[in-house]
């Protein structure tokens, strides 16, 4: 049912943080999902000091001037993308009060990508879904590129018959889905949802060291994505609780 996404990354400042989240959570949020079509939204915190699979040297991160907030997510899923292209982001701002526009403000480094489902993958854990549709307590989503176009058959590939595949039997796993972009800077999204922040680093981080093999691949194809700044994050759900 919800296969479109929009996504944004953002800093808060400490001084407003208590009071821009009443109103996110309290306010803005139950404005955007007025929209039928719109049918979950789930604000997550970043954890820092995360460690990934074999990350020493191997993760590269965009040089060039982009917003680089991350430390918060704000997740918004509707049935497709084409929900947040009418009204755009922009324009559902623009329509609202000058509070709300000075609330918004407060957001620092915010970036945000509009994307689509291409797959998804229930992990052994997936009798832990909401009812509702919100994603689980703890999430890891990584938006990147490719290093060229050269190289988004063989990323497309590489999900398709590995890491996908391989959450299927990873213990703490709910589920998996890779986005594509409609708009922003990542084309590339991959979404996981965990059933804790415990079991994903007891599990993850060296999963694939029994298959050597497909080890090596990982390696090759990840070392030539360009992430955004941040990615991938682990985070943990504030909002709903």
């Amino acid at each position: 049912m919800d296969r479109g996404y929009w996504i944004s990354w953002y800093n808060l400042d400490d001084d407003n943080r208590k009071e821009y989240l009443n109103w996110l959570h309290n306010t803005y949020i139950p404005k955007r999902l007025k929209n039928s079509e719109i049918l979950w939204a789930a604000h997550y915190a970043s954890l820092p000091n995360v460690k990934h699979p074999g990350e020493e040297g191997r993760l590269s991160h965009i040089k060039e001037a982009i917003p680089s907030g991350d430390r918060y997510i704000l997740m918004f899923g509707a049935t497709n993308a084409e929900v947040f292209a009418n009204p755009t982001p922009k324009e559902f701002h623009d329509s609202l009060s000058s509070i709300d526009q000075n609330m918004l403000a407060s957001r620092i480094g915010e970036r945000s990508n509009i994307m689509t489902e291409e797959a998804r993958a229930d992990g052994p854990d997936s009798h832990e879904k909401r009812a509702d549709l919100v994603p689980s307590r703890c999430i890891q989503l990584g938006n990147f590129n490719a290093g060229s176009y050269q190289d988004e058959d063989e990323l497309a590939a590489w999900y398709a018959q590995w890491r996908i595949p391989s959450m299927r039997n990873l213990p703490g796993c709910v589920a998996v889905r890779k986005l594509v972009s409609v708009s922003g800077w990542s084309k590339h999204a991959i979404f996981y949802e965990w059933t804790s922040v415990a079991m994903r680093n007891k599990v993850f981080v060296d999963h694939e060291k029994i298959n050597p093999k497909m080890e090596e691949w990982t390696d090759k194809v990840v070392r030539k994505l360009v992430h955004a700044p941040g990615s991938p994050n682990l985070a943990e759900r504030i909002w709903p609780k």
